[in-house]
């Protein structure tokens, strides 16, 4: 038997956190493992939230946030305005 595939979260306020997250983390100059390493999470985790596969909890954003040295408020700022164009 086959593992069954991951399935993309579908919701636009998923793959916003997503892609807010991935432009903070590329503007640190961070990889997915350096980010996954301050956060003492496998990479996976970073991977899966970056394409979709795992949402992100409010508690989970805001460590992302201190990891990053960014925001919070900042960050939904962002999240915020790709929600809303």
């Amino acid at each position: 038997m086959y593992p069954q595939r991951l399935k993309a979260i579908r919701s636009p306020a998923a793959h916003s956190v997503a892609a807010v997250v991935a432009r903070a983390r590329k503007r640190r100059g961070l990889s997915q493992r350096d980010l996954a390493a301050l956060l003492k999470r496998p990479h996976s985790v970073i991977g899966m939230i970056e394409s979709n596969q795992r949402q992100v909890n409010v508690p989970e954003f805001l460590a992302i946030a201190a990891a990053l040295d960014a925001e919070p408020t900042d960050l939904f700022r962002q999240l915020m305005r790709e929600l809303d164009p």
